[in-house]
């Protein structure tokens, strides 16, 4: 409400308002992209998550992107996962996978396979896939079923 009110107190003063004023009187910040809020979930960033949730607008559209990206990001998790037990060395697993990691990446990456049990991330997969057919059954609901799904891990 107090956002409008600037807006609207803009809007007496002056007659055109430009979309770069509404984002200097409502301090939004940069729109965060639905592969960082994958990469924080994964990396079970609870602060940046919430950040993430709440200066976004996501649309109930953005669901089933946000639940595949998810996806992939945990399926490619599982494969980490997978080749650090064989490895032993997380720095070469990190390295040699293959699509390559980049180096801005890597201790995200890092972080996350540190944070997660392989069983654990097999329980997320599963639970993807079971939520994706809900939010495709119940459309209506699906932003708060995603939103639920990401900020309780």
């Amino acid at each position: 409400l107090n956002e409008l009110n600037k807006i609207e107190n803009l809007r007496k003063k002056e007659k055109k308002i430009e979309m770069e004023d509404i984002i200097k009187l409502t301090n939004l910040s940069e729109n965060f992209s639905v592969f960082e809020l994958a990469e924080n979930y994964l990396a079970k960033n609870q602060r940046q998550v919430s950040k993430i949730l709440n200066e976004n607008n996501f649309a109930n559209d953005d669901c089933i992107l946000i639940l595949r990206t998810i996806l992939n990001r945990a399926k490619r998790l599982l494969k980490l996962k997978e080749n650090q037990m064989q490895t032993g060395n997380l720095d070469l697993t990190i390295s040699s996978f293959k699509p390559p990691i980049f180096w801005k990446e890597k201790s995200v990456v890092k972080k996350q396979i540190e944070s997660w049990s392989n069983d654990e991330v097999k329980k997320i997969i599963y639970r993807i896939n079971d939520l994706e057919i809900l939010v495709k059954k119940n459309s209506n609901n699906s932003l708060n079923f995603v939103a639920d799904f990401v900020s309780n891990y």
